[in-house]
């Protein structure tokens, strides 16, 4: 008895990109256009001296897996780990530097928002462009297209070009459309940080059911550490480019979680840098500090437990406030939690000139374990067109959510509900930072 070749095999992969540039995705026509010319440039390389070693760095680096079919595998690991270039490698969107990656099978890839889409044709245009992709014929398409366009829910809008769509939209139908063109090994990419919670229920139970009841392969990369207990059987875990750990979920997620625990800021001081930053400046966010407040003193905030934020402001005179936010995004940056207590709560504020120090607390944590972003919001009242922005940091510093339960939702996009207060804790000079009467 032979043993079944597996689905995906990964030998010795390593990706190099070169620092300062951008790697182009040429067509078939650009490659065959461009050869004359590179052809006389090594030729000419060979007559020089030799070619000036550009600095780079590697995104991959001696990985090796097998992925058998039917298997259900999760990617995890921190930004930079190198998930989303294995999954461009194992899509044949870009190629190695070394070592080589065999998939056996029809792929469908789903890695961001327009991938394989062509933003002037219609939905329908592109249900059909994507099977044709897929090496389908159109009376397999045409068999599956009322199933899509009944998944993905925009049959309203099949008639317009997918330019005009929003991003909810967008990835609703290209999720719908990779998921029953029949693809043998499905890649996905952080599909679940777009949509409600309703769809995004729909998209882990089809996931299921691809790799339960039809035995297909599906690769899920994502931070929801919940959404990969609950849907993979198996995860790798990255770090640096380099496998760190590959082995049943319930083993490897806690030991990932743990890992970004040791390492993270809960409790500590963080200077807001001047990255990604907008507004006036007439108030500044200057630092902060996070931390749960459970029982036992732990640091790291919990799945629906409570959330400090201490926030240092400098304002360059005394200004009134008419919104202060702290929120919570996905790392793909969907907005999950907006915790406002000024705007809509009747209570405008007032900062003193200088440094003034507040807390924010978020009561319940509506979150599943995982890693998100921290954002910062302090702007004057909302005027008749827009809000005037005194400051604005999308990325003030990396939250990490521990504890994941055994089952629950998972959490998508809008906004999650939660009570939260503010608390003035003091200002420089003696000034007490309060609320404006």
């Amino acid at each position: 008895m032979t043993v079944a070749e597996p689905a995906v095999r990964v030998e010795d992969l390593g990706k190099r990109y070169a620092l300062g540039e951008r790697e182009q995705y040429l067509a078939l026509r650009d490659v065959l256009a461009r050869a004359p010319g590179r052809l006389a440039g090594r030729l000419r390389r060979g007559r020089e001296a030799g070619p000036r070693e550009r600095p780079h760095a590697w995104a991959l680096r001696h990985l090796t897996f097998d992925v058998h079919h039917g298997e259900v595998v999760g990617v995890i690991g921190n930004n930079g780990a190198g998930k989303s270039t294995l999954l461009k490698l194992l899509s044949r969107i870009t190629y190695p530097t070394e070592g080589r990656a065999v998939m056996r099978g029809r792929v469908g890839s789903l890695l961001e928002v327009g991938s394989g889409f062509h933003p002037e044709l219609t939905g329908a245009e592109n249900i059909l462009l994507n099977g044709a992709i897929l090496g389908m014929r159109k009376a397999e398409v045409d068999r599956r297209f009322d199933e899509i366009v009944e998944f993905s829910g925009v049959s309203e809008f099949l008639s317009t070009p997918v330019k005009r769509y929003s991003t909810g939209m967008y990835m609703r139908l290209a999720f719908a459309v990779a998921a029953h063109l029949e693809p043998e090994i499905l890649v996905v990419d952080e599909v679940l940080a777009v949509g409600d919670a309703e769809f995004q229920r729909k998209c882990l139970g089809r996931m299921r059911e691809l790799a339960g009841g039809q035995g297909r392969t599906v690769l899920f990369v994502s931070h929801n550490m919940d959404a990969v207990q609950q849907l993979c059987s198996r995860t790798i875990w990255l770090e640096g480019g380099r496998l760190v750990a590959d082995g049943p979920s319930d083993e490897v997620v806690p030991r990932y979680l743990s890992a970004v625990a040791e390492e993270t800021t809960a409790g500590s001081w963080v200077t807001v840098d001047d990255a990604n930053r907008a507004g006036s400046g007439e108030a500044r966010f200057a630092a902060l500090r996070y931390r749960g407040i459970g029982a036992g003193g732990d640091l790291l905030p919990r799945v629906g437990g409570p959330l400090e934020v201490d926030l240092v402001i400098e304002a360059t005179k005394p200004v009134r406030v008419g919104s202060l936010a702290v929120f919570l995004s996905t790392m793909g940056g969907t907005k999950l939690v907006n915790a406002d207590p000024v705007v809509g709560h009747d209570l405008p504020l007032e900062l003193p000139a200088g440094r003034s120090e507040w807390r924010l607390v978020i009561r319940n944590v509506h979150l599943s374990a995982g890693t998100y972003r921290l954002g910062l919001w302090v702007a004057r009242g909302r005027g008749d067109r827009a809000w005037s922005v005194y400051d604005r940091v999308d990325a003030a510093c990396d939250l990490v959510v521990s504890d994941p339960p055994g089952e629950g939702p998972v959490v998508g996009r809008g906004l999650v509900p939660c009570e939260f207060e503010l608390t003035a804790l003091g200002a420089g000079g003696g000034d007490v930072a309060r609320p404006a009467g």
